[in-house]
C-alpha cells in the first residue's frame, strides 16, 4: 500500500521500513522497498544506510540487499529478559480479576527445572487447603497446572519430566505413564487440565496454560477449590472464565492463537 510521504515523518518511515521484512525477513533491495512502501527512492537509500550504520539491518555485499541485523535482536533479547523477569508482575492483575470474580483461590504456576512452583496465590474469601505456599514447588504428574503445561510442550520436555519414578501423593494420583499420556492428550482437545484430589484429598484444581511468543507453555492459571466446588462437568462458567484469563495473559507475552 502506497503511502503520502510527505504526511509521514523521517522516524515513521524508518520504523515502516524495519516493519516491512516482517514476518519472514526476506532479503530486499532499495527499489523493491520504495515500491512497497510508496516512499522516494532516495529517501529508502538514506535511510537504509542509517540502519545498517545502527546495526539494525546488514547488506549482502554481493547483492547490495537488506536484511534484518543484531540490532534488532539485541532489542529482542531485551523485551523477552523483561517479560521473563516479571512474569508475575504481569500476571497478577489478571490472577486477582478471576479470583474476584469466582470466589475461589487462584494460582499462578510456573515451569521451572523439572517440576513447577507456585508463583503466586491470589486466596479467595473462602479458604482452601492447598498443599504447599507460595514458592513451593508441585509434582509435575499430578497438578493441573503442570498438566497444562506439560500437554502443550514439545515430545521431548515430556519425555524429561515423565521419564522418572512417579510418586503418589493420595490415592488418586496417577502414575501410570499411559493413563497420564491420555490424560494430556484430553487436556490438548479441552485446553483445560484438571486435579482429582492427586496431591491433597479434598482439594481440587483446574489448570490452564500461559503461552508465549514462540506457542511455548511457561506457566499456568489455576484455579483450587473443595472438590465439591471444583467438579468436571459442572464447572463451565469457571472453565470458560479460567481460559479467558489464561488467554489475556498470553497475549501479554505476545502470542498469538493459531485460531486468530
Amino acid at each position: 500500500m502506497r503511502q503520502d510521504e510527505s504526511k509521514v515523518n523521517a522516524i515513521d518511515k524508518a520504523l515502516m521500513i524495519l516493519s516491512s521484512f516482517t514476518p519472514h525477513n526476506e532479503e530486499m533491495g532499495t527499489v523493491e522497498i520504495s515500491q512497497k512502501l510508496g516512499f522516494h527512492k532516495a529517501t529508502v537509500s538514506r535511510i537504509l544506510q542509517n540502519l545498517t550504520k545502527r546495526g539494525f539491518l546488514i547488506q549482502n555485499s554481493q547483492t547490495k540487499r537488506f536484511v534484518l541485523g543484531p540490532a534488532v535482536m539485541d532489542l529482542a533479547r531485551a523485551m523477552n529478559q523483561s517479560l521473563r523477569s516479571n512474569v508475575v508482575q504481569i500476571a497478577k492483575p489478571f490472577i486477582d480479576t478471576l479470583r474476584d470474580s469466582l470466589k475461589e483461590t487462584v494460582i499462578l504456576e510456573i515451569l521451572s527445572g523439572d517440576t513447577t512452583f507456585m508463583a503466586y496465590i491470589a486466596d479467595g474469601p473462602r479458604l482452601v487447603r492447598l498443599a504447599g505456599s507460595m514458592g513451593d514447588r508441585v509434582p509435575i504428574h499430578a497438578s493441573a497446572g503442570a498438566k497444562a503445561l506439560l500437554a502443550f510442550s514439545p515430545a521431548e520436555v515430556k519425555d524429561r519430566l515423565l521419564n522418572v519414578k512417579l510418586h503418589p501423593f493420595t490415592s488418586y494420583t496417577i502414575t501410570d505413564r499411559n493413563r497420564i499420556e491420555q490424560q494430556l492428550f484430553k487436556v490438548r482437545k479441552e485446553g483445560v487440565a484438571f486435579d482429582h484430589e492427586e496431591i491433597d484429598e479434598g482439594t481440587s484444581a483446574i489448570g490452564a496454560p500461559i503461552f508465549n511468543h514462540d506457542s511455548i507453555p511457561i506457566g499456568a492459571v489455576v484455579v483450587a477449590g473443595p472438590t465439591q466446588r471444583i467438579k468436571n462437568g459442572s464447572t463451565a462458567g469457571m472453565v470458560s472464565e479460567l481460559k479467558a484469563t489464561a488467554a489475556k495473559i498470553s497475549t501479554q507475552f505476545h502470542y498469538v492463537s493459531p485460531s486468530v
